[in-house]
C-alpha cells in the first residue's frame, strides 16, 4: 500500500505560480503573492505611523514645552535641526579612536590595568595620597616645649623616615636590623629618589588607563549607533577627555 502511495506522489503536478504573459512582457515581471504582501505589510505601517502621528496632532496641548522646540529651527520652510557641540577628546585619543579598532584597545587597556596592580603591590600607597601633608597633632604643655620639640625623638625613629606615612619602623627595630653608623645618607636620598621615580611612573600608567578606558567606552557606544534601530538614540552629553558621551536608548521589543 505505502509503495502506491509513493508511486502517486511521484506523479503529482507541480503546481507553480504563473508568468507574465507574453503581451505583457513590456510591464515587467508579474507580481507574486509573497511581494504582494511585502507591500501590503509596508504600506499597513505607514498607515498606522500616519494614524498615530494624526492623533499626537489631535492631543496635543498648545501651551505644552519640551526640549526639541529651543534645539531645532525651521529656515525657508525647510526643518533643521542645530548643530551639535562635538566631543571634546585629546589630540592621543582622537589618533587612537581613528586608528585603531576596540580589540587592540581593550588589549592595551588590560596591560595597563595589570601594571598599575604590579606596581601598587610593590609600593606602599598611603605613603602618597593626592599629595596631602600629614596631619598628625602633638599637644605640649608650653611654648617653650613647642619651641624645642623633637618630631624625630617623639616618633622614636630616624629622622630621614618622618615623611613616610607607613613602613616607619622605631630605633630599638633599627638598631635589631642595622647600624645605623654605617648607612650612607647618600644611599637613602637613591632610594628615596627611586621611590619617587616608581610613584610618578604609577600616576602615569593610572591617567594612561583613564585615558583608554574613555577611549574603550566611546568605541562601544560607537559601535551600538551602527546598529538598524526604529528610533535614534538621544545624546543627553558630549564627551569629553575625561569621560565617554552619554546616550539614551528607547526601549525595544524584542521580537
Amino acid at each position: 500500500m505505502s509503495s502506491w502511495k509513493k508511486a502517486a506522489k511521484s506523479n503529482q503536478k507541480v503546481h507553480r505560480e504563473r508568468a507574465q504573459p507574453a503581451a505583457r512582457q513590456h510591464l515587467g515581471l508579474l507580481e507574486k503573492k509573497k511581494d504582494y504582501k511585502a507591500r501590503a505589510n509596508d504600506q499597513h505601517q505607514k498607515d498606522a505611523t500616519l494614524k498615530s502621528l494624526r492623533r499626537r496632532a489631535l492631543n496635543k496641548n498648545p501651551d505644552e514645552f519640551y526640549h526639541h522646540m529651543i534645539n531645532s529651527r525651521i529656515e525657508k520652510g525647510e526643518h533643521h535641526e542645530l548643530e551639535k557641540q562635538e566631543d571634546e577628546f585629546t589630540a592621543d585619543q582622537l589618533k587612537l579612536m581613528k586608528t585603531q579598532d576596540l580589540k587592540y584597545v581593550t588589549m592595551k587597556r588590560t596591560v595597563e590595568s595589570n601594571k598599575i596592580q604590579r606596581l601598587q603591590s610593590q609600593l606602599h600607597m598611603m605613603d602618597v595620597v593626592n599629595g596631602m601633608p600629614n596631619k598628625h597633632v602633638f599637644f605640649v604643655e608650653d611654648e617653650e616645649e613647642a619651641a624645642n620639640f623633637d618630631l624625630a625623638k617623639r616618633l622614636d625613629t630616624h629622622p630621614s623616615l618622618i615623611d613616610r606615612r607607613t613602613n616607619r619602623p622605631r630605633m630599638s627595630d633599627l638598631a635589631d636590623r642595622l647600624d645605623l653608623h654605617t648607612v650612607d645618607p647618600k644611599e637613602i636620598e637613591r632610594l628615596n629618589q627611586e621611590r619617587d621615580l616608581s610613584y610618578r611612573e604609577l600616576k602615569r600608567r593610572i591617567e594612561r588607563e583613564k585615558e583608554l578606558a574613555v577611549v574603550q567606552k566611546t568605541l562601544e557606544i560607537k559601535r551600538a549607533l551602527k546598529e538598524k534601530r526604529l528610533t535614534q538614540p538621544k545624546r543627553i552629553r558630549r564627551g569629553t577627555a575625561n569621560r565617554a558621551p552619554l546616550y539614551k536608548f528607547a526601549y525595544e521589543r524584542k521580537r
